[in-house]
C-alpha cells in the first residue's frame, strides 16, 4: 500500500469516526419548556404582594418595603440583560427565588414549579444571590475595632445579662453537607460539614463570623485558623484594658463568654467542670456564665428557624454552601435591625427569657422549631491548651458573682 493511500484511509477513518460521534449528540427536543414560556404571561409568586402583604411576608420572611430594600442593594450585582431569544428573570424574582429556598430548603426542582424557572437556571441564580447579599450586606456585620465600641458591647451585657466585663459570647455549629464527589478522605464519623463560628453582641446580632472549617479537624484546633482567635492571642483586638470588678482589687481582663468546646484563656471564659450546686461559688458562675451564653444559643436557634436551610444536609459543594450560610448571617442582622421585620423575625416570646423573681429559664418558641436539628449541631467538649491565667480569671468571677455581684434571687 503506498503512502497515498495510507493518508486517505487514515482521512476516511477520521471522517467516519466524526459522524459516529455527531449521531451520539443527543439534539434538544425544545428551546424552552412550555411552563417556563407561561410564566411570563400568567402571575407569579411576586403578584401576591398586589392582593396582601401576608403571602409576600411568608415567602420570603420579611416585610414588602425590606424585601424591596434588598432588590435595591443588589439589584445593580445580580441584574441581566434580555437576549434575542428570551427575557431575562427580573431582579426581583431572583432574589425571591433565593429567599424562599433560604426560608424552606425546598430542592430546586419544587422551586422550578414554583416560579417557573428551570432548576438548572435556579442553581445559578442562587449562589449568585447569596454573594450578592454578602457583599451587600456586609456593613451589617460589624465586629467593634476599638476599645471604646468593645465597651459599648461590654455595657450592654452587663446591663442585660449583668455578666461585666463580657465582650461576646462565643459558639460555633457544624452544619452538615452532602460529602462533596470523590472527597471521602474530608469525612469523620460518616457525616461530612463545615463550621460556623460567631460571635454576639447581647441583644442577639452577630459581630464576628467565619465559615469554613471542616469536620475532619478536631474542635479544640477550630479556635487556631480564625482570624479573631489570632487577634484575641495576639493582643490586636483592641480590648479595653483590664479593670478591677467591683468589691475587687486585682484587674480582670474583658473576655468572650464561651462553652466547653473552647479553651480556658485569659480572654475566653468557660464553666467550672461538673454538677455543682446553684448556690455555691462554682455553681452561681456556671448560672451567671451559661445565662450570657444563651444569647449565642438563642441567636443560632432563630437563625435556624427561620432560614430552615440549616434545618437539613445542605446538598451543596463546600464553596456553595459557605455562601448560603453566611447569607442567612448576614439577613438576620439585617431583619434583626430592621424596623418593619424585626417583629416579623423574631416576635415577642421567640428567645429564652427569665423569672426574674426566682432565676427560672423561660424557653422561647424557636426551641419547639429547631428540636433534634441533625445538620446544626454543637461542637464537642474540649479542655484544649486552657492557661493557668484563665483558671485565675475564672475565679476572679466566680468570687464577683458570689459577693458584690450577687443577683437579688440569689440570696
Amino acid at each position: 500500500m503506498s503512502d497515498q493511500d495510507v493518508i486517505v484511509a487514515g482521512a476516511g477513518f477520521i471522517v467516519m469516526k466524526m459522524l459516529c460521534q455527531a449521531r451520539r449528540i443527543k439534539r434538544r427536543r425544545w428551546w424552552q419548556r412550555a411552563i417556563f414560556r407561561r410564566r411570563y404571561s400568567e402571575s407569579n409568586v411576586l403578584n401576591l404582594r398586589l392582593e396582601n402583604q401576608g403571602g409576600v411576608q411568608n415567602i420570603t420572611r420579611m416585610s414588602v418595603s425590606d424585601f424591596e430594600k434588598l432588590a435595591t442593594i443588589i439589584g445593580p450585582q445580580i441584574a441581566k440583560r434580555d437576549t434575542n431569544f428570551r427575557e431575562t428573570i427580573p431582579i426581583n424574582e431572583r432574589l425571591a427565588v433565593t429567599l424562599r429556598f433560604l426560608a424552606t430548603g425546598d430542592s430546586y426542582t419544587s422551586l422550578m414549579y414554583l416560579f417557573k424557572i428551570s432548576k438548572q437556571l435556579i442553581s445559578v441564580i442562587v449562589p449568585e444571590v447569596c454573594e450578592a447579599l454578602i457583599k451587600g450586606l456586609q456593613d451589617y456585620i460589624e465586629t467593634p475595632d476599638s476599645p471604646n465600641k468593645w465597651l459599648q458591647v461590654a455595657e450592654e451585657y452587663e446591663h442585660l445579662w449583668n455578666f461585666p466585663h463580657c465582650v461576646g459570647a462565643l459558639d460555633g455549629k457544624h452544619i452538615e453537607l452532602q460529602a462533596p464527589f470523590k472527597n471521602g478522605n474530608e469525612c469523620c464519623n460518616g457525616t461530612f460539614s463545615i463550621v460556623l463560628l460567631a460571635a454576639v453582641n447581647a441583644t442577639h446580632s452577630f459581630l464576628f463570623v467565619n465559615v469554613g472549617c471542616q469536620h475532619r479537624i478536631s474542635d479544640g484546633d477550630i479556635m487556631v485558623d480564625q482570624c479573631l482567635a489570632k487577634k484575641l492571642y495576639d493582643g490586636t483586638l483592641d480590648l479595653p484594658h483590664p479593670k478591677a470588678l467591683s468589691g475587687q482589687e486585682n484587674p480582670t481582663p474583658y473576655v468572650f463568654v464561651c462553652n466547653d468546646a473552647f479553651p480556658l484563656k485569659e480572654n475566653m471564659m468557660k464553666p467550672f467542670p461538673g454538677p455543682h450546686a446553684k448556690r455555691s461559688l462554682k455553681g452561681t458562675y456556671n448560672y451567671r456564665l451559661s445565662r450570657a451564653h444563651s444569647v449565642v444559643e438563642n441567636t443560632f436557634g432563630i437563625m435556624a428557624s427561620v432560614f430552615r436551610i440549616l434545618r437539613k444536609p445542605l446538598l451543596l459543594q463546600p464553596t456553595k454552601a459557605r455562601s448560603v450560610v453566611l447569607a442567612c448571617v448576614h439577613l438576620h442582622n439585617f431583619l434583626k435591625k430592621s424596623d418593619s421585620s424585626k417583629n416579623l423575625y423574631s416576635p415577642q416570646g421567640t428567645f429564652d427569657s427569665e423569672d426574674i423573681s426566682n432565676g427560672d429559664i423561660i424557653y422561647g418558641s424557636w426551641r419547639e422549631e429547631t428540636t433534634n436539628l441533625r445538620a446544626f449541631q454543637s461542637l464537642q467538649k474540649t479542655g484544649w491548651e486552657s492557661t493557668a491565667a484563665g483558671y485565675q480569671i475564672r475565679e476572679q468571677f466566680a468570687e464577683y458573682f458570689s459577693s458584690a455581684g450577687r443577683l437579688p434571687f440569689c440570696d
